[in-house]
């Protein structure tokens, strides 16, 4: 059985949403940071800062642990990196550390930062790398938080992770660079990966977990089509395979069903009624299992 950790924080209500649409649900206890999950699979779930787990998983308190690839990057972790969990804070897509300074600083890029600018982050270890790459000797100052709030009074440079930007914007700061870009990631203790019982069953929550992600961003789509129509309908289809295409009862109609992108969605109804499709559902998908 699997003991397994999640990110309090920023992840925690996507993760808890992710493992309840795998039907893995963990239910919060009155001990809040050790909630429960009935499955045969999960010994026990701990909720932890994600900056923390990659090094736990790593010495083997936890045998699997959802952290940010630049949490695992920051804290120097040797882990199995078992799959990459495309969901962050506002539900899908990529964050970014990046780099920037107030508005007012004549900086385009991090190469224009002057040495010994004071540079505030909670990434001190990638910040270091960075400018050391760069030859740039800078003061950096480990933040507890609110980093962006930091300038121009007490720092001169942030480095921080951001998502849409939209926060520093409002603060009155312009990104010049860009460290790393980085995803959720499921990762594994390297023992726990190598024994063929764990092995198993962290395979199997990962399938699960992915299946969920890849059915957020299709939908399944039915229809009717007359067989006259029904060439010019297939061909506008962007489906994953082929679509399945059968003949309806005693009719010169088919019923054609695929599955397509969303974001394909609301362009391609009205494509293929003008088409000749008919009765045209669309329907939500909980999982899809490659």
């Amino acid at each position: 059985m699997l003991e397994i950790a999640i990110p309090k924080g920023s992840l925690e209500e996507q993760t808890l949403l992710l493992f309840k649409q795998a039907d893995l649900e963990i239910k919060k206890t009155d001990r809040e940071y050790n909630p429960t999950v009935k499955d045969p699979r999960i010994k026990k779930v701990k909720i932890l800062r994600p900056q923390e787990i990659p090094k736990y998983v790593e010495e083997g308190y936890f045998d699997l642990g959802i952290s940010g690839k630049d949490w695992v990057m920051e804290s120097g972790s040797d882990v199995v990196e078992v799959a990459d969990m495309i969901y962050s804070k506002q539900g899908e897509g990529t964050v970014k550390i990046i780099v920037a300074v107030p508005n007012e600083q004549p900086v385009k890029t991090a190469k224009d930062i002057k040495p010994g600018s004071r540079v505030s982050t909670e990434y001190p270890k990638l910040t270091k790398q960075f400018f050391d790459r760069l030859g740039i000797p800078v003061d950096i100052r480990y933040s507890y938080g609110a980093t962006e709030a930091k300038v121009p009074e007490l720092v001169d440079v942030i480095v921080d992770l951001t998502e849409t930007g939209s926060t520093l914007r409002k603060n009155g700061l312009k990104i010049v660079d860009i460290i790393i870009e980085s995803t959720t990631k499921l990762i594994a203790n390297k023992k726990s990966w190598k024994d063929p019982v764990k092995r198993k069953e962290i395979e199997e929550i990962k399938i699960l977990l992915q299946a969920v992600l890849e059915a957020r961003v299709k939908v399944f789509i039915v229809m009717n089509v007359p067989e006259d129509k029904l060439d010019n309908v297939v061909t506008q289809l962007p489906a994953m395979k082929r679509p399945t295409v059968s003949k309806l009862y005693k009719s010169d109609y088919y019923a054609v069903e695929t599955v397509v992108s969303k974001s394909e969605i609301n362009t391609l109804i009205p494509k293929l009624k003008a088409l000749g499709a008919e009765d045209i559902l669309e329907m939500d998908i909980t999982k899809i299992v490659h």
